[in-house]
């Protein structure tokens, strides 16, 4: 019997090349039967029979060919202009349709409340510049994203004329500028209007003058929407301004318009702080860094430095590119990269990135990435498309906005013919009201409510070091049910540690001594357990002697001459080749270290004739993160109903950390195709799960789990492409964070939408049964558009309790 598996992977093309590729890596699996691609759904589906391969194995296949598929395809990111009013998102599906049917584009997605496009293209069909080429003729207003680095040379900084910075802050602020001049000549026009005891001359030109500027940019922006094949809420306020018009009302349509454009000031501010995180972000990257090249040092461009460059940072400075210390030691604030409050330590050997700050050293450092690869300028490309990746209730809301607005025209017409025709009602009273239910019906807060919560959210997300990759897993975070923790390098620091030093019957010196002698010979090993020997020795500032005759026995150990001591070390299994003394006493402590879920290494001193001497033994784990605990406490007390740990380790070291932990299920002895597995069966039990993991070993459950968050990517190619939410450092802390940020962002989608519909109801209800007059409901309208754009900016400050 053949089952269906299917893998969403974002990579596949219909053509013959993804066909051979997919053939090719399933060639060595019998059970599978046939594959099927959908390029609209961007899936690929197996038919395989469950008796001879298992859907882990499928899901390991489809990881492994993932890469592979998706080099196939660029990425190119560009910021959109402003476009329409209220940040016209049925404009911005206009456009991802018209994008998307350009030759060599895979998929476009756009949001003028982001301000971004991101288009998935093939680089070998299209280029980026003739992408932004065709875009601009579709007249839209577009520029490079600002993961694109131009430098620009300091210029000596001038005072700039008043009547010139006058004239750049209006011309900057024109819109601004056009709602005051509106509030003035509507006032005064009712006040002429009124001592003249009617309409004049100098009140009519006042009125025209108000409409004209409170008009301007709604009637551009309906204009451009109609250009667009999409109605806008802005020409329904112009309509509804001209009916007051028509009807004798001009102060009122004065009113509405001077509201609607106040209104369309402050969400333009509100959305602009959304948009900061970018800005921030292009602010930490140095145009110009400091190299030596042979003998000289120069200035340059970041963009004209090479890999493998000398990068010269002096204290206090910027850090322009990704790169390793090679010599110097120094601290560097990453806050601003991973969210880490205190600096981090950074040695020879160690990892920097552009963006940080170098505290209190000189270092020196080469250059590992280019300005255009560096892991900066991927967080703000991987920012901007999350901007452009739109929630599923805002995608929604988008469809739905059109034939909401086609229903309001609809009815308001309804609204000035039935009322004369049937009721005999005079045709202005009839007029006024339907003019009043345009406005009061125009759903300017619905439309808002979603794009202003969710990009606060993810510009909060980005500040911390948090990066959604859409605005779908900012919404979908909030369901989850499950989390499934990997063990080795999330729960735990990925690293071992000596946890005990264990002296035997011939040795008559004390701890210190012993780890003194093993770690002067484990100096010379590259092991990660030698490495583990040599850092429990540092932490007690022990004095190494020097090993001589070191040798490494891939498998077995290492020996070396330390003070004249021929010494051995190795697992128990190396040492009954030999003729060794105290090897069940040895034996007794690696069995019991065992049962604690330890490995163990033996320290012995050989003879001439090859008789070994145990001296004692070392312990080693992999420690537990000291907030682990904490974490899952914090997650439970966020509404978390199951918690599982997922490991390759044995079910003993499994069940210590568990223990310690305080997890629910443990699942050991797991292969990567088996965690897989793991995921399917918490998920069919307890619901959505987010899978943690370090983006790695772990894709396959990452792309499994409905959300997969990789930990620790900073510097990490594979994990920032991996998973859906990318913690930038190994903080456990931001988990919780995550589960709590997405939740109050749907908390606060919900009171935004139902508070909108609410004042949408109301007001209808009030015009029917009170005769709502169309300044209280203009006022509704846009006092209800502010509310809920200022609603949803608090999650710019947003903070875990």
């Amino acid at each position: 019997m053949n089952t269906n598996e299917t893998n969403k992977l974002y990579i596949l093309e219909d053509d013959d090349s993804c066909m051979d590729v997919l053939g090719e890596a399933v060639s060595e699996h019998s059970g599978i039967v046939n594959i099927e691609l959908d390029t609209q759904n961007e899936t690929v589906a197996f038919d395989y029979d469950p008796n001879r391969i298992s859907a882990g194995q499928i899901n390991l296949v489809a990881a492994q060919v993932a890469p592979t598929l998706q080099n196939r395809w660029n990425t190119c990111t560009m910021r959109l202009g402003k476009h329409g009013g209220r940040a016209c998102e049925s404009c911005a599906l206009a456009l991802e349709k018209e994008v998307g049917q350009l030759p060599g584009v895979r998929r476009a997605t756009a949001s003028y409340a982001g301000g971004v496009m991101s288009v998935k293209y093939d680089d070998e069909l299209i280029s980026p510049q003739d992408l932004m080429r065709r875009v601009q003729a579709m007249g839209v207003e577009v520029s490079p994203s600002g993961a694109i680095i131009t430098a620009v040379s300091p210029q000596p900084a001038t005072a700039t004329p008043w009547p010139k910075h006058a004239f750049t802050w209006t011309s900057d602020n024109l819109e601004l500028v056009f709602t005051i001049i509106t509030f003035i000549t509507m006032v005064a026009g009712l006040i002429v209007q009124r001592t003249a005891g009617g309409f004049t001359t100098l009140s009519i030109a006042l009125y025209i003058t108000a409409y004209v500027t409170g008009g301007y940019y709604g009637l551009r922006a309906g204009i451009e929407s109609l250009r667009a094949h999409t109605i806008d809420i802005d020409l329904l306020m112009i309509l509804a301004a001209l009916g007051a018009a028509v009807v004798g009302q001009p102060f009122e349509g004065a009113m509405l318009l001077f509201l609607f454009s106040l209104s369309n000031v402050l969400q333009e501010y509100a959305l602009d702080r959304t948009r900061n995180a970018i800005r921030a972000m292009m602010e930490l990257r140095p145009s110009q860094a400091t190299v030596r090249r042979g003998s000289s040092t120069v200035l340059l461009p970041i963009e004209k430095i090479h890999v493998s460059d000398l990068m010269l940072v002096k204290p206090g400075e910027r850090i322009a590119l990704d790169g390793i210390v090679i010599s110097g030691a120094s601290s560097v604030d990453q806050a601003s990269l991973t969210g880490e409050s205190m600096p981090v330590t950074k040695e020879v050997g160690d990892t920097v990135f552009a963006g940080t700050i170098n505290k209190n050293g000189f270092l020196e450092i080469g250059v590992t990435k280019l300005a255009k690869d560096s892991t900066i300028a991927k967080l703000i490309q991987l920012v901007e498309e999350a901007q452009s990746e739109k929630a599923e209730t805002q995608r929604f809301i988008d469809r739905f906005e059109q034939y909401y607005a086609v229903g309001v025209l609809v009815f308001t017409a309804l609204a000035i013919v039935i009322p004369p025709l049937f009721l005999g009602e005079d045709f202005g009273d009839a007029f006024y009201r339907a003019m009043t239910i345009m406005v009061a019906a125009s759903p300017c807060a619905i439309v808002i409510s979603t794009p202003a919560t969710v990009l606060s959210a993810i510009g909060n997300g980005a500040r911390r070091g948090v990066l959604f990759k859409g605005g779908a897993y900012v919404e979908n975070a909030a369901t989850v049910k499950v989390i499934a923790f990997d063990k080795t390098g999330t729960l735990t620091i990925g690293e071992p540690r000596v946890t005990n030093i264990v002296a035997c019957n011939a040795w008559q010196g004390d701890e210190d001594e012993l780890l003194t002698l093993a770690a002067a010979v484990e100096a010379k090993s590259e092991h990660p357990l030698a490495q583990a020997v040599l850092t429990a020795a540092s932490d007690r500032q022990l004095s190494l002697p020097e090993a001589s005759a070191f040798q490494a026995t891939t498998g077995k150990g290492v020996r070396g001459m330390v003070n004249g001591r021929n010494l051995h070390i190795g697992n128990l299994r190396y040492f009954t080749n030999f003729n060794s003394k105290g090897l069940e006493d040895a034996a007794e402590h690696v069995t019991h270290l065992q049962n604690e879920g330890k490995t163990s290494v033996v320290l012995a001193e050989m003879d001439a004739e090859d008789n070994a001497q145990i001296l004692g033994v070392i312990a080693f784990a992999d420690m537990l993160r000291e907030d682990a605990a904490v974490v899952v406490r914090r997650l439970r007390e966020r509404g978390i109903e199951h918690i599982a740990m997922l490991t390759g380790d044995n079910e003993v070291v499994a069940q210590r950390i568990a223990a310690q932990v305080g997890v629910d299920a443990v699942y050991a002895d797991l292969l990567p195709e088996d965690k897989v597995e793991a995921v399917k069966r918490v998920r069919a039990e307890f619901g959505p799960v987010a899978m943690v993991g370090d983006g790695v070993n772990d894709a396959p459950a990452l792309a499994t789990a409905d959300i997969g968050i990789a930990m620790g990517a900073a510097g990490s190619d594979v994990a920032l492409e991996t998973a859906d939410i990318v913690l930038m450092s190994d903080n456990l802390e931001n988990i919780p964070y995550v589960i709590g940020l997405s939740r109050k962002t749907r908390q606060t989608l919900v009171v935004n939408l139902v508070f909108a519909m609410g004042m949408i109801l109301i007001m209808l209800a009030a015009i029917f049964v009170r005769d709502l007059p169309l300044p209280l409901a203009v006022i509704g309208h846009e006092g209800g558009t502010v509310l809920v754009s200022l609603n949803g900016l608090r999650m710019l400050t947003y903070r875990p309790n």
